[in-house]
């Protein structure tokens, strides 16, 4: 491989986040993003009705789509492309109370891409998850803490209300 083709490899992965984060996982950061999530799922069945999904449901392609395939290609299109090049300008880097420029216009555009497949009010409830995302994506500068705790927060989800949503 020439140097100039690993060059412009070495810096699309950087641009794309497609980097190591070594020890994310233990990070306070992406711990508290966890908690709010188990804090979401027990007070889920208070708000809404839920259907835990079947056992045997967990090895079917629309629970591998939903928790697995759909995190993976929003994590890499919205956090890696958007959120990557917006986080090229100065301007994107900005930040207010922690949360970038890049990160606010990815997530709002995220939460407008569900609008195709979703109600508004559900749409709308992407925007804050969206948010602890790009925040993961800045702090790291890598696409894999955002996206573990992508698919963290839809096995949940699913998990919790699969019956209903995966049917």
């Amino acid at each position: 491989m020439s140097s100039t083709t690993s060059h412009i490899l070495s810096v699309l992965r950087e641009r794309l986040g497609l980097k190591a984060a070594p020890a994310f996982y233990r990070s306070p950061i992406f711990l508290s993003s966890l908690a709010m999530g188990a804090v979401v799922w027990f007070v889920l069945p208070f708000l809404v009705v839920v259907q835990p999904l079947p056992w045997l449901q967990i090895f079917s392609r629309p629970f591998f789509v939903a928790v697995l395939w759909q995190p993976a290609v929003e994590e890499l299109l919205f956090r890696g492309c958007v959120q990557g090049w917006l986080s090229t300008h100065g301007w994107g880097r900005q930040s207010f109370v922690g949360i970038s420029i890049a990160n606010l216009l990815t997530s709002v555009v995220f939460s407008g891409a569900h609008l195709a497949t979703h109600s508004l009010p559900w749409a709308l409830s992407t925007l804050f998850p969206s948010l602890l995302f790009g925040v993961l994506r800045d702090r790291f500068g890598s696409v894999f803490p955002p996206l573990a705790l992508h698919i963290i927060y839809n096995a949940g989800y699913f998990l919790l209300t699969g019956g209903l949503s995966l049917a």
